[in-house]
């Protein structure tokens, strides 16, 4: 494997068996401006493949590339990124079944195979390879889409996915109090003050949470996550894919399925990971990156775990010069699917 130094690299993983772009991802001169306030992409539900899911488009040139959010979120994790790749690709950003505006499948089967069921069914049925990005439990989605379907996925590029992490430490919650939820004879006080907060406060303790430096959180995306809690309140199945979603994913940490299924991924795949990610560590980074045939590792300093929403502007140049790197090596867009098919 080849080792080049680049500045969105950590100095611990500048050298060794990991690969990166080529380029240089710091340089932003080929992407558009970032917005200082660019609201939502419009919304839609669109039908494919048997499966019915809430989209928001972002016009741009050239293939698709397609947005899975994590746990939690929603199409609306991917605006400001979607926007500066729209140059590249047209975007696509998907609520997966029970989040956002899209309704729970039938089944109401919420393990990270059953989102993987569904999101891989309805990219069959649009009928074109992708570009897939996928964070946190998207990322998990993502990659076992891309392990199963390899055909539909031209790259992979996952941000912080959410690969098993059993530590059992407390400041991995929003707010500490989850913890006493389920405890007899505190829970059903600590449930009381939590349901007693507002959105706003809740947004608040998300982005302390999942951003490495909260000050990068804006009004504009606390607003809208607030709206969007303040929606999933009225919705009937909300609470219950969160749960169902959350307790999928730790399930999926007890045994060595997610590591086989990263190891079958036979597409180009960048892992990006914030070295202040405080819901999944940073020390898996160089394991999940080296468990993908084709993978490639950036680490962004000071970065937490939706590094997407965070800093999108240095993600989508490691994106971008992910995409380049590949353009010269002559395995971009159809080329790349028809050699990886032979």
């Amino acid at each position: 494997m080849v080792s080049l130094s680049l500045p969105l690299v950590h100095p611990r993983f500048a050298r060794g068996s990991v690969r990166v772009p080529t380029g240089d991802p710091g340089d932003l001169a080929a992407l558009p401006p970032l917005p200082a306030r660019q609201p939502a992409w419009p919304g839609r539900h669109v039908t494919a493949g048997g499966v019915t899911l809430h989209v928001r488009e972002t016009p741009g040139e050239g293939p698709d590339a397609v947005y899975v959010h994590g746990l939690s979120g929603s199409a609306t994790n991917w605006t400001d990124i979607a926007g500066l790749l729209a140059p590249r690709v047209t975007g696509t950003a998907v609520d997966l079944p029970g989040f956002g505006y899209t309704e729970p499948v039938p089944s109401c089967d919420y393990t990270p195979a059953a989102h993987a069921d569904a999101l891989l069914c309805w990219l069959a049925g649009r009928g074109r390879p992708v570009h897939l990005l996928g964070n946190s439990l998207g990322g998990v989605v993502a990659m076992l889409v891309a392990a199963r379907r390899p055909e539909l996925v031209r790259t992979l590029t996952l941000v912080s996915p959410a690969m098993p992490d059993r530590r059992p430490d407390p400041r991995r919650m929003s707010d500490p109090r989850m913890a006493l939820a389920w405890i007899p004879g505190l829970g059903s006080r600590a449930r009381a003050q939590l349901a007693a907060m507002t959105p706003r406060a809740r947004a608040e303790a998300t982005m302390r949470l999942c951003f490495g430096d909260p000050a990068r959180a804006t009004d504009l995306r606390l607003d809208e996550t607030a709206q969007e809690i303040a929606a999933r309140g009225r919705q009937p199945w909300a609470g219950q894919a969160i749960d169902r979603s959350a307790f999928g994913m730790f399930r999926s940490w007890m045994g060595p399925g997610l590591w086989r299924a990263a190891a079958r991924v036979p597409v180009p795949t960048l892992v990006v990971w914030g070295d202040r990610d405080r819901l999944v560590h940073p020390r898996l980074a160089v394991r999940t990156a080296r468990t993908f045939p084709d993978g490639r590792l950036v680490m962004l300093e000071g970065v937490g775990h939706i590094a997407q929403i965070e800093t999108p502007d240095r993600v989508a140049a490691a994106v971008a010069a992910f995409w380049d790197s590949l353009a010269d090596g002559n395995m971009s867009g159809d080329e790349g699917v028809a050699a990886r098919d032979r």
